[in-house]
Order: structure tokens, then C-alpha cells, then sequence
């Protein structure tokens, strides 16, 4: 299939993810706008809950309302049904990822993949394989997760499935010096991007910080130069439970991307929107399935457009 193809096929499978947002959020919004004659406080507040309740989150609501009233005074609107396009707009704009956001696709680049147990950590850093070797890339992986009971094991069944090496120890072994394997093993096979899958026992965030501490002073001394990505991956079935992982990862680690998964048949798609709002770290991918090509580049024109049935 041609990536043509492949793009409008997923973005098929994300309009059909999402309608359990959707019907939410569309009916929500449209009875605020079929329910007001007028531009009123009352309207901004019933809105602004409407929002709120579909786990966009407090903040990030507020500043999207913010927004469109500077936007109505400013165009001189005069009825709820006009505001529709600019609510929709605002939420676009704020949503954009920048040019340089995904520099790490296109050169020599140690991907760290972090995530506690559940959120589908394992199967991101596969379908991450599988389109970077897709895109012509060389892909090493590394099985850095070394203490949750089976994750190696699934991993490698995942790395086989993808096409790729994989580079692991055994259970309970140092996740350091998996990533010390893995960064001599890249620059011997001359590899594109390695990608390693780390632990997340947030119930731990001291071990947790001190073990990615470790693992980046091993990249830095062991492989100086390639491009540094830290991916989160979140659940967002979870809605804001997933925004406060993200809050508490955040103390632990630099991330400079999130992973959205399971957005297929949440009526919680909403979070999205909080998490790249509240948090100030783009969503870079999202994922809307089980096989390795349901992970694609997060487009907020794609995103908003499916979330409001455009």
C-alpha cells in the first residue's frame, strides 16, 4: 500500500476511534451553541464545563475560552453558531507540532521510550521500529525494562514481528548496562536510530530518576553526537489519570515527546488536548490499534478535524 494510502487508512481508523468522543464532545458543544442567542457569560461558562467534562482538563479549557472571547471582540461576532469555526480553529493552533519536532526521524538518534506497565510501552517502541525501518532506516532496539516479569521476552516476540535486532540481557539485569550493549552494538552495525524501551515504576521515582540518569550518562559518554529523543507513552483511555503520569514523569524525566495510545474507543479523546495544553510537551505520535502501522505522526488539523466529525 502506498504511504498515501496508509495515511488516509489510519486516518479512517481514528475518525472511527474516535467517535466515542466525538458523539460526546459534538453533542456537548453543538447544544451549547443551539442553546444561547446571545454571547453571554453564561454561554462562555456553560462552554467552558462542556469542555472540562470531556477531559480537555481546567487549564487548558480556560485558556481555549480565553481565547475565543479575545477572538469574538476582535471579529465582531455576534452569535453562538459563528463562534463554532474559531473554537475549532483555536484548538487547532494551539495543538501544532513545530518543524523540528521530529528531527530525530531523520538522523542518527538514541530513542528513549518511557511508560508505566499497561499503557502499551512495548508495542509503541515496535510500531516506532517498524516505521523508521519502513522509512528506510537502520533500527536497533534495545530491551531496557529489565525488571518487569516478561518484557524482554515480549519485546523480542514484538522486535521479530518488526524486522529488527534486538539487543537484551537477562531478566533483572542492570538496565545501564543494556543500554551500554546497545550503544556499542549501534555504532558497530552503523545503525539509524536505537531505540530503547526503559522501566516505569513511577511508585519509585527516585530509582526511576537515578536509573535514567545512569542510562543518559552511558549515551553521553558511549555514543556522543546522535540526537536525544525521551518519548512518554500514555494510555488515553485513561483520561486524566494520564495527564497526571505525565505530570509526574515530568519530574523524573526530560521529555521532549508524548506517545498517545489506545484512542481507539475512548470516549476520552478529550485528553489529548489537555496534556499537549497543560503540559507544554507536544503529542508527537498516537496510536489507534493493535498492529505495527497504527502508530502515525499526531496531526492536529487530521486530530481536531476527526474529533469534531469534519
Amino acid at each position: 500500500m502506498s504511504i498515501e494510502g496508509k495515511k488516509k487508512g489510519f486516518f479512517a481508523k481514528l475518525v472511527d476511534g474516535l467517535s466515542k468522543t466525538r458523539d460526546a464532545l459534538v453533542k456537548g458543544i453543538e447544544n451549547v451553541f443551539s442553546g444561547y442567542d446571545a454571547i453571554d457569560d453564561d454561554f462562555y461558562e456553560e462552554l467552558e464545563e462542556t469542555l472540562i467534562m470531556l477531559d480537555v482538563g481546567i487549564h487548558a479549557s480556560t485558556d481555549i475560552i480565553e481565547e475565543l472571547k479575545e477572538k469574538i471582540k476582535k471579529e465582531h461576532i455576534k452569535t453562538p453558531a459563528e463562534c463554532r469555526t474559531l473554537l475549532i480553529d483555536g484548538i487547532k493552533e494551539r495543538m501544532k507540532t513545530a518543524d523540528n519536532d521530529y528531527d530525530f526521524e531523520d538522523k542518527k538518534s538514541v530513542v528513549l521510550v518511557i511508560g508505566v506497565n499497561g499503557v502499551g510501552k512495548t508495542t509503541t517502541v515496535a510500531k516506532l521500529a517498524s516505521r523508521f525501518k519502513e522509512n528506510k532506516m537502520k533500527v536497533l532496539v534495545a530491551a531496557a525494562d529489565t525488571f518487569r516479569a516478561g518484557a524482554i521476552e515480549q519485546l523480542k516476540e514484538w522486535t521479530d514481528r518488526a524486522g529488527v535486532d534486538l539487543i537484551s540481557q537477562h531478566e533483572g539485569s542492570d538496565p545501564a548496562a543494556v543500554v551500554y550493549d546497545a550503544c556499542k552494538a549501534a555504532q558497530a552495525r552503523n545503525v539509524d536510530a536505537l531505540i530503547c524501551d526503559t522501566a516505569g515504576r513511577l511508585h519509585n521515582k527516585k530509582n526511576l530518576m537515578e536509573e535514567l540518569k545512569k542510562i543518559n550518562r552511558i549515551i553521553d559518554k558511549e555514543y556522543p553526537g546522535v540526537i536525544r529523543e525521551t518519548l512518554l507513552v500514555l494510555d488515553g483511555t485513561t483520561g486524566q489519570n494520564a495527564l497526571e503520569q505525565a505530570r509526574q514523569f515530568k519530574e523524573v524525566a526530560d521529555i521532549s515527546g508524548i506517545v498517545l495510545t489506545k484512542l481507539d474507543g475512548t470516549a476520552r479523546g478529550g485528553i489529548v488536548i489537555a496534556v499537549q495544553s497543560e503540559l507544554g510537551i507536544p503529542v508527537k505520535y498516537i496510536g489507534v490499534g493493535e498492529k505495527l502501522d497504527d502508530l502515525n505522526r499526531f496531526d492536529s488539523d487530521e486530530f481536531v478535524n476527526a474529533l469534531f466529525g469534519l
